[in-house]
């Protein structure tokens, strides 16, 4: 007979292991039939990407998606829309409709299926979203890309949203503001995601003929042809801290030129300090620098006006 059967044979042992419950359960019992996991979301806690603290989500929330260390998360158009304007309410513009996969563009994954998917994941129809409303009392059209639907890419529909959103600043005689966050041009469009680096442009001589105020919000990544059209065209530009900013990436320039780049290159800081960006702001003060600079630049245009 085994060792173990000869210790349960003794007076006293039970048959069979007892089983083993957690302290919740010993202090009130049923307490832990009262929770199930399926009502504890799974994304209740989120991790900061430089430090690794697991941070209470409402709290992040409610910081703007800003971590303790000082991360700025990314964050998507509606939520983006939401923290720009007064009190949260804004008119939502609607962007034009595009033909989709023109090109019958081939890839591991069919292009409508990849459309469908990001539609899935955020909600927008495509990575530019458009909404009007009052910054601290500034009547302002507001666009912003969304870095998580196909990274942020630039493509007809990116391009439709943003004239879009440049006819109605015009119309409305209202500033122009775009928060960027793309990875550059949508390979699936090929040369007609390109096209649009030429098309916005034109749509912001618009802009400025009115003499109306368009400013940048460079957010994490801006990079490829948006930064190479519309991204460096403001009349100011706003980076948000530690924002990456560029046309290529890093390790395509060091092999281009072969040498190694100085540290925070192609960081808002850093770009700072060359004069690409006017100001780093973070993203609790956005609101006000912004409010502060449009009203600013429509004085301006008033006077002009006048005279």
């Amino acid at each position: 007979m085994a060792m173990a059967e000869q210790r349960n044979d003794k007076p006293g042992r039970p048959t069979a292991p007892k089983e083993r419950t957690g302290w919740l359960s010993r202090i009130a019992p049923g307490v832990r039939n009262a929770f199930s996991k399926r009502e504890t979301p799974e994304n209740l806690w989120v991790k900061c990407p430089d430090t690794g603290e697991m941070i209470y989500r409402p709290e992040l929330e409610a910081a703007l998606w800003v971590t303790p260390s000082g991360h700025h998360m990314r964050i998507g158009a509606a939520a983006r829309l939401r923290y720009t304007f007064d009190d949260g309410k804004f008119e939502r513009i609607a962007s034009p409709t595009v033909v989709e996969d023109p090109l019958k563009f081939p890839d591991v994954r069919p292009y409508p299926e990849r459309l469908r998917t990001a539609r899935k994941a955020t909600g927008e129809p495509d990575a530019m979203a458009i909404g009007y409303g009052n910054i601290l009392g500034q009547p302002t059209m507001v666009a912003v890309q969304d870095y998580a639907f196909m990274g942020g890419s630039l493509g007809m529909a990116v391009g439709e949203a943003f004239i879009k959103a440049a006819q109605e600043a015009v119309k409305r005689e209202v500033p122009f503001v775009i928060f960027t966050a793309s990875g550059g041009a949508r390979m699936q469009e090929g040369t007609l995601a390109l096209m649009q680096m030429a098309r916005t442009t034109l749509a912001l001589n618009e802009v400025k003929s009115a003499g109306l105020p368009y400013v940048v919000v460079l957010t994490d990544p801006t990079s490829g042809g948006v930064v190479a059209s519309y991204a460096m065209l403001g009349d100011v530009h706003i980076a948000e801290p530690n924002a990456m900013v560029a046309f290529a990436g890093r390790r395509v320039i060091e092999q281009t030129i072969r040498e190694t780049l100085p540290p925070g290159f192609q960081r808002a800081e850093f770009l700072v300090e060359r004069g690409m960006v006017d100001r780093v702001v973070s993203r609790g003060e956005l609101r006000a620098v912004l409010s502060s600079i449009l009203k600013t630049l429509m004085m301006g245009r008033a006077q002009l006006s006048a005279a």
